[in-house]
């Protein structure tokens, strides 16, 4: 326990303390929060934490069946916790026995745009030199199937993928192939701007059942501000192949997420609105990063987490006024972290994991044969930094990940032992970032006090928890339907 109130306890009481945490919210009513071991929680105030603590509980109230029932007490002689909190623990760690399940594979740095923000050093269109190799095509296929997870995401990015889509051939049909006798769970994502899309592609994606992912800024003249391209059509064209997508295999096949700039936050309801203009079901409000590009660009198009979380709150409240109205589209980022909430099931998503996801979790292949253990630590080269490089992709992935860069990340990226997070009662919900952190302190296991990524996840948490208190039924019922989307 956190703050524990200096108090004399009784000792005839029928219960005793298992751990947990608290933290206070806004509010006037029950403006404390209580986490268990296991991730559970419940609304308390200051008398009722109070005589928790001291074990003054009355035994014949709901207050303390909900306590027992969600392991923040226990009654001696009468029942044993430990086997159900444990079962609950293993399932919210169940991705640590998964191994690397998502291969993010970076085919070319060509690129037709110029975006403000972007993360990584762009190449000329024309020619070859800045694409992936056969050879090392081929080296990142031995290295997918030696991963042990049963199902794996393969995720083509630039530059622009499709500028290089002969590759992404070969890849996709090499792994298909070979997966005859693999029998994996395989899906296929290509990251695009869907600018240069053609029928031989949509075809083959179709043929493979390949997924696209493409960025959508907001209304035209953001989009246009944010991505801009010689042609100054960046936006019509991106929708242009959102269509071509669409007609060819559904809506569900393509996917949007927004990058906001400080520009981008004077627009909260107009980008949401956006989303359901184009008829999107989910919407990633995907904050700056302080990599690449975007960290020269800083002074620019950078804001504060702060900053960040008000325009968060507006656009959230809009989605669901939307959601209430008939047009259903869920929060990415909100998705995530009310299922990490509301069941004890793990999310598999990379960034909000602890024991943290870089590396045991996804791997990046570089065009140049370098493996990452994320796709933020390969944007840290264009800041001349590549000491988080794992070493070459001809190399068997037990000695990639035996690297000692695996080592310090996952000495720094266990929230549970790390200072500021091992007390804290938003623990369950929100991981650990040893690269982020990295990034921005120089120091992979950061000062919480200063962390962009503390500061954000525990503003949008405390938001979230105070609207699961506070929200009526139609609210509640708006959220519980994006639970498990991600």
């Amino acid at each position: 326990m956190n703050n524990l109130l200096s108090r004399t306890i009784a000792t005839d009481a029928p219960y005793q303390l298992l751990p947990f945490n608290f933290f206070r919210l806004n509010g006037a009513h029950k403006n404390i929060l209580v986490t268990s071991e296991t991730g559970e929680h419940l609304y308390l105030d200051e008398p009722q934490l109070d005589h928790l603590i001291n074990k003054r509980l009355d035994s014949r109230t709901s207050l303390y069946r909900d306590l027992l029932a969600r392991h923040f007490i226990f009654e001696p002689n009468v029942h044993d916790p430990l086997p159900e909190m444990a079962a609950q623990y293993r399932s919210r760690k169940s991705f640590l026995a998964d191994g690397v399940a998502l291969h993010i594979i970076v085919v070319t740095l060509r690129c037709n745009h110029t975006c403000q923000y972007c993360q990584v050093s762009r190449a000329p269109l024309g020619g070859s030199m800045h694409d992936m190799s056969i050879e090392d095509a081929d080296h990142t296929i031995e290295r997918i199937f030696e991963s042990t997870s049963p199902t794996l995401t393969v995720e083509f990015q630039g530059g622009e993928a499709l500028l290089a889509f002969e590759r992404i051939e070969y890849i996709v049909e090499k792994i298909s192939q070979r997966n005859v006798t693999e029998q994996r769970d395989i899906q296929f994502v290509i990251s695009s701007t869907l600018h240069h899309l053609d029928d031989h592609m949509l075809n083959f994606a179709s043929a493979h059942n390949i997924h696209f992912s493409t960025s959508l800024d907001g209304p035209e003249f953001l989009h246009n501000a944010n991505r801009p391209t010689p042609t100054r059509d960046s936006y019509q064209r991106t929708l242009n192949g959102v269509k071509r997508v669409r007609d060819k295999m559904g809506n569900g096949s393509v996917t949007a997420l927004t990058t906001l700039t400080r520009k981008s936050l004077d627009y909260p309801t107009e980008i949401v609105d956006e989303y359901v203009k184009q008829g999107f079901s989910s919407i990633s409000l995907r904050p700056l990063s302080p990599y690449g590009f975007a960290e020269r660009s800083a002074k620019r198009l950078s804001y504060t987490a702060a900053d960040y979380s008000d325009f968060y709150r507006k656009a959230l409240d809009h989605i669901i006024a939307l959601n209430q109205q008939g047009h259903y589209l869920s929060e990415g980022l909100a998705s995530l972290f009310l299922t990490n909430i509301l069941t004890p099931f793990a999310t598999g998503y990379v960034d909000l994991r602890s024991p943290a996801g870089a590396g045991v979790g996804v791997l990046v292949y570089n065009y140049d044969g370098k493996v990452y253990p994320s796709d933020e630590s390969r944007m840290l080269v264009e800041m001349g930094d590549d000491q988080l490089c794992l070493g070459s992709v001809a190399l068997p992935l037990s000695e990639l990940l035996a690297s000692p860069v695996i080592d310090s990340l996952l000495a720094a990226g266990v929230a549970e032992s790390l200072p500021g997070c091992a007390d804290c009662a938003l623990l369950h919900f929100c991981g650990a970032d040893p690269i982020d952190h990295y990034a921005r302190q120089a120091d992979p296991i950061g000062h919480r006090a200063f962390s962009h990524f503390c500061q954000r996840n525990t503003q949008l948490l405390s938001h979230l928890f105070e609207v699961l208190r506070d929200a009526p039924s139609t609210t509640q019922n708006t959220l519980m339907t994006w639970v498990g989307r991600h």
